[in-house]
């Protein structure tokens, strides 16, 4: 069965434009779909993208995972206007309208480790 491992860069934004996270400057987030490595709603959009392609759209029920202060923090959109996605977290950024832009820098067979594993390695890999 052939798994894939997907890398994205990604910024996070607040209404007003203000950066809340972003990749930027650092590598690339590194997950092995499908085994739970990052929210389900954004594992399921980034899917439908290829290698070099941008994601703006944000959709209802979408979930993501902070990261940097708030990391870990589960984030689900509950409503999305033309300008405007609105987040619950039961969080102090709970209501926060956010925007994530997505570009996928690769998508590549999972390894033979990553797959005993159970989560996709970095650059080179590693060794447990």
């Amino acid at each position: 069965m052939s798994q894939k491992v997907v890398s994205f860069h990604y910024q996070l934004t607040d209404p007003q434009g203000e950066m809340i996270d972003s990749s930027e400057g650092h590598e690339p987030l590194t997950f092995l779909v499908g085994v739970g490595q990052i929210i389900p709603g954004l594992e399921k959009h980034i899917l439908t993208m290829a290698m070099g392609d941008k994601a703006g759209e944000v959709k209802e029920g979408m979930q993501f995972q902070a990261k940097g202060e708030l990391a870990g923090r589960p984030l689900t959109v509950i409503k999305v206007t033309q300008t405007h996605a609105t987040l619950d977290a039961n969080h102090p950024l709970a209501g926060i309208d956010l925007s994530f832009n997505v570009e996928i820098t690769e998508i590549r067979e999972a390894s033979a480790q990553e797959l005993q594993h159970g989560h996709a390695h970095g650059p080179g890999g590693h060794d447990h």
